[in-house]
């Protein structure tokens, strides 16, 4: 089943009540609680808050959604991370594969990234977490063959993936990134670009040629996944409720 739900640094003005009524307004099953604004890293009182205001809402927490970057970042910070997580009830951490992409990284540094990760998967996987690795430009998992060799490098059940599209994605190639990255697969962020990407913000409509197959694929085995809302066009909570109704209405078509 896919499970929908926003990222909460798609609001970042808006307070944790707020992003939380908002998700239940629109008829949202779970957030992701970002940890720069909403969920500040360390800040155990914030994680506990989140954590009861969804509980409360009927929301289930998909993930903490850490700055972690595996290689660059003080490998001691992963403790206060991880202790964040469990407070707020998270299942998962995105965390960043590094700072650079896959054809500007060194064999010795990409060594780096992938012992910081699998070190990472230990510890969480020792607290019920897991770590599910941001599917992002700049950085290891900016192309799909150095993303699955990724993986394959690290060797650890509890490092996990995410999926997202990128600026004008070409519909074949995303269910050829997707199809790949099953069964261990546990979260798509979803949102329509243009060319210009992240500055290109579309309606979610615009791609329903891309959004539509995508969803089908993800929901192929019938696992649970999340499908998150994020990047609405123009930070507006009235385009993010118009972008909502319109997930809601793909996910229904999957089941009819």
């Amino acid at each position: 089943m896919l499970l929908p739900g926003l990222v909460s640094v798609t609001f970042r003005a808006l307070s944790v009540p707020e992003v939380v009524a908002l998700a239940r307004e629109c008829g949202l099953r779970a957030v992701e609680w970002g940890g720069d604004i909403h969920v500040p890293l360390n800040d155990l009182a914030a994680a506990r808050d989140a954590r009861q205001r969804c509980a409360d809402a009927g929301l289930t927490i998909s993930a903490y959604g850490s700055y972690y970057r595996a290689g660059t970042t003080d490998p001691t910070e992963w403790d206060v991370v991880l202790a964040t997580a469990v407070e707020l009830g998270a299942p998962q951490i995105r965390v960043w594969a590094g700072t650079t992409g896959s054809a500007t990284t060194s064999p010795a540094q990409r060594a780096v990234v992938v012992d910081a990760i699998r070190t990472a998967a230990v510890a969480a996987e020792a607290a019920g977490v897991r770590v599910a690795l941001e599917y992002h430009p700049d950085t290891l998992t900016d192309t799909l063959e150095s993303a699955t060799s990724l993986f394959t490098e690290i060797g650890h059940g509890s490092a996990v993936p995410y999926w997202q599209p990128g600026g004008a994605q070409d519909v074949s190639n995303a269910i050829d990134e997707v199809r790949a990255l099953l069964p261990t697969l546990t979260t798509a962020h979803v949102f329509s670009w243009g060319p210009g990407a992240w500055s290109d913000r579309l309606p979610l409509a615009a791609r329903e040629d891309l959004w539509l197959p995508v969803l089908r694929e993800l929901n192929r085995d019938g696992v649970d996944r999340y499908t998150l809302l994020e990047f609405v066009a123009d930070d507006s909570p009235d385009k993010f409720r118009a972008d909502a109704a319109t997930l809601l209405g793909w996910l229904s078509s999957l089941t009819a």
